[in-house]
This record gives C-alpha cells, sequence and structure tokens, in this order.
C-alpha cells in the first residue's frame, strides 16, 4: 500500500513535467507566431502614426474596428477547428482535418462580404456614433483598403488551425518571420517612397497575408507531414458547414469580446497549445492528460504574464515613443500603464481558459460566459466610470478588467468542476458519430443520383 502511494506521488509531478515540456513545445512557436502576424498591424500603424495625428488616429479606429468585425471574427469562428481537427487527429482520423479545413475556408469566405459591407459604410455609422468625420473618412478608407486582407484571412485561419492541431508549429513560425521581413519593407516603400500614405499601409497589409496563405497552402500540399491530413476536396465539406458553425459562432464570440492588446498574440499561443494539447488527448481517449495539459498550461501563461507586466510597468515612461512623438500621447500611455498591466495578468489566464473550452468542445458555455462577464458587467462598469464619472479612457479600461475578471473566475469555476472522463467521451462520439451521419448522408446522395 505505501509502496503504491509512493508510486503516485512520483508519477504524478513526472506526469506534469511531462506535459509541461509537450505544451512549451506548442506554446512557445505559436506565441511567436501570433506575436509576429500581429506585428504586421503594428508596424502599419506605427508607419502611418509620423505621417500626423489625423492619420494616426484614423487607422487606430479603422485596426480596432476591423480586428473585432472582421479579423477576430474569423480568428474567432476558426476556433472550431480547434475542437474538430484537434480531436479528430488524437482519434486518428487523420484524413477529417483536411475536409474540416475546407469547409472552414468556405464557411469564412461567405461571412466576409456582409463584412465588407459594413467597412464600406463605416464612415457613415461612425459619425452617427459622434466621431469626428474626417477621421471617420479617414477610418474608413483604410477599412475599405483592407477588403483584400480579410479575404486572405478567410483561407489563412483555417490553414493555421489546421497545421497546429498536429502540433506543426514551426512551418508557421518560419512563414511568418519572412513575412514580417518583407512586410516592413514593403509598408515603408509603400507609405513613405510612393507616397500613398495610409493606404499603402492597408496594401502592404493585404499582400502580406496572402503571401502568407501561399507559403502555408504550398507546405500543406507539398510536405510529407501533411500526407496522412491531406485530402481531396469532395462533397462531405459541403455537408460538415453546418456543424462547423454550430462551433465557430460561439467561438467568435468568445474572442471578438477579448481581443484587445498586442500581448494577447502572446497569451493566445498558450491559449492554442491548451487547446491542441486537450482536444488531443480527448479524442485519444486520455482524460487525466488532458487534466494535466490544464495545469501545464496555466502555469506558463501565469509565469509569462507576471515577467511581461512587470517589465511593462517599469518601460512605461517610454512605450508611447515608439507610437508617436506627441508628448500628450506618450504621457497618457504612462498614466494607463498600471491598467494595461493588470490586463495583461487577466489575459495570460483567459487565453488558456478559453483554449481549454475551445479543446473541449464547450465553446457554448464560453460565449455565454463572455457575454454576462462584458455585456452585464464589464460595459456597465465603464460606461459609468468613463462617462458619468468622467475617467473617460481609464474609466473604460477599467470596465474591459472587471469583465475580464468576472470572465476568468467563472472559467475557472467550470474548469475546476469539469468531468474530464465525460468529456473524452463526449469528444470520441463526436468524431465517430459525424463519420457515421456523413458517410450515410453521403449514401442518400449517391442513391438519389443514381
Amino acid at each position: 500500500m505505501l509502496e503504491s502511494e509512493e508510486k503516485k506521488r512520483v508519477i504524478i509531478p513526472l506526469a506534469f513535467v511531462q506535459e509541461l515540456k509537450k505544451a512549451s513545445s506548442i506554446a512557445a512557436p505559436m506565441a511567436v507566431v501570433s506575436i509576429l502576424q500581429y506585428l504586421l498591424q503594428v508596424v502599419s500603424i506605427i508607419m502611418v502614426g509620423h505621417l500626423g495625428e489625423l492619420s494616426l488616429s484614423g487607422v487606430a479606429i479603422a485596426t480596432s474596428l476591423t480586428n473585432v468585425t472582421g479579423f477576430s471574427l474569423l480568428s474567432g469562428m476558426a476556433g472550431g477547428l480547434e475542437t474538430l481537427c484537434g480531436q479528430a487527429y488524437g482519434a486518428e482520423q487523420f484524413q477529417k482535418l483536411g475536409t474540416y479545413a475546407y469547409t472552414a475556408i468556405i464557411s469564412l469566405i461567405l461571412v466576409c462580404p456582409p463584412v465588407c459591407v459594413l467597412w464600406i459604410f463605416m464612415d457613415k455609422i461612425l459619425i452617427l456614433l459622434g466621431q469626428d468625420p474626417t477621421i471617420s473618412l479617414e477610418a474608413c478608407k483604410y477599412s475599405m483598403w483592407l477588403i483584400p486582407a480579410l479575404f486572405g484571412g478567410a483561407v489563412l485561419k483555417p490553414l493555421t488551425r489546421y497545421l497546429q492541431s498536429q502540433s506543426l508549429t514551426l512551418p508557421m513560425l518560419f512563414s511568418s518571420i519572412v513575412i514580417l521581413s518583407f512586410h516592413i519593407p514593403a509598408c515603408w516603400i509603400l507609405v513613405y517612397k510612393l507616397k500613398l500614405g495610409s493606404h499603402g499601409a492597408a496594401i502592404a497589409f493585404g499582400s502580406s497575408t496572402w503571401l502568407n496563405v501561399i507559403l502555408l497552402s504550398s507546405f500543406a500540399i507539398y510536405s510529407s507531414a501533411c500526407e496522412k491530413t491531406r485530402v481531396p476536396f469532395s462533397k462531405d465539406v459541403l455537408l460538415g458547414i453546418s456543424e462547423f458553425y454550430r462551433l465557430a459562432i460561439p467561438s467568435a464570440v468568445m474572442v471578438c469580446l477579448t481581443i484587445s492588446t498586442l500581448h494577447f498574440t502572446v497569451a493566445y499561443g498558450f491559449g492554442a497549445a491548451a487547446s491542441t494539447r486537450i482536444s488531443n488527448e480527448l479524442g485519444a481517449g486520455n482524460p487525466q492528460a488532458a487534466r494535466a495539459a490544464v495545469w501545464a498550461t496555466m502555469f506558463l501563461s501565469i509565469t509569462e504574464g507576471i515577467i511581461v507586466s512587470v517589465t511593462l510597468f517599469f518601460c512605461r515612461y517610454v512605450l508611447g515613443y515608439a507610437y508617436s512623438n506627441e508628448k500628450q500621447v506618450v504621457n497618457y500611455i504612462a498614466v494607463m500603464a498600471p491598467l494595461i498591466c493588470l490586463s495583461i495578468l487577466m489575459d495570460s489566464l483567459q487565453a488558456v481558459l478559453s483554449g481549454v473550452a475551445r479543446g473541449s468542445g464547450w465553446q457554448h458555455i464560453g460565449a455565454y460566459v463572455n457575454l454576462g462577464a462584458f455585456y452585464l458587467v464589464g460595459l456597465p462598469v465603464g460606461a459609468v466610470l468613463g462617462f458619468v464619472l468622467h475617467l473617460r479612457g481609464k474609466g473604460l479600461w477599467i470596465g474591459i478588467i472587471a469583465g475580464s475578471i468576472v470572465q476568468s473566475t467563472l472559467l475557472s469555476l467550470i474548469t475546476g468542476f469539469t468531468n474530464w472522463k465525460k468529456q473524452a467521451d463526449k469528444a470520441r462520439e463526436r468524431i465517430f458519430e459525424r463519420k457515421s451521419s456523413v458517410n450515410s448522408q453521403s449514401d442518400r446522395i449517391d442513391r438519389e443520383a443514381t
């Protein structure tokens, strides 16, 4: 009996260390990939910011709105693949990954046209909301030039999840380095040398997005690493669209309500690691390994969040100069730094918890939590502090933090009470029942055709 207990005490720490290594091998490159991809937008803002306050204001507003209504929407919807592809890979249903990826690409492309309409009329919407007409027009022009990048994102986001589910992170890392190396000089030439201003920054961003699509598509098509999961286009792709939307829409709600800062791209890397490891282990029927993945990724993410927030706090007086030479902008960023540091810690925690939700397949619960946290708590708190008590931007940010605290608390409780054995059973039912369903639908279509 004593020997058995002694073995358990040894096995548990060893399992945690092993899972820590596995999660780190995914989280580290995914965090770098997320940073490099987000830096494309940061570089564009920095380039345009030195053209003047009008350009900076217009592009900053356009970037925020196009992220929430477009790029983050696509990224969130592609999160449905983290459940489907991750669990299919864990269950060794390799060919399903290619089918799911095709389905996601078609589904996301269908979302793009209505988003484009919104971007085209962005100036009128902003003016109705009380924004300055000149800034609104500048934001609208920049948004319209980003439309090609939106369609590129509809292909790129599923490709990224397709590779991520197989832990093929290094190709994404290399391609992201190449893209950023291309984007910086391209943006500089278009903005300053060809005198295209903010339009040039948008064109550079769109070109970089499509170049990334070409690089990752080439890898997926020709690499032997994707041989098991590479499939030809078939009618099964169309049959899976409704199922994809069922997971994609709540996943999009989760992401669109939480992406706000550059640091979240780092935290998202840990969330991606959590999603990949948990979905793989649940698909393989290993609930205890899935539980270990939760703790390992949370440990990594919180540690990183503390390091980054402390560093940012001590650099708060010089950070603003990267974006503008205006003293007012620099000083305001310094004042906001403590709130940003707290937001970073909350981002680190909730990113992993959201990854747990995507990997487990309970995006709908995460969506309800996010809606409640931000619309019932964060938004009212921010509105009262920002507009009633006249704290302005600081008050709005406190509202965001309040929503994040509620969100992280609720997701932590849900994760803590999760029955991982039950989740593993559900994952395998989802994979194998859908296989039977798709086969029966295909047989019915074939009979009707003959």
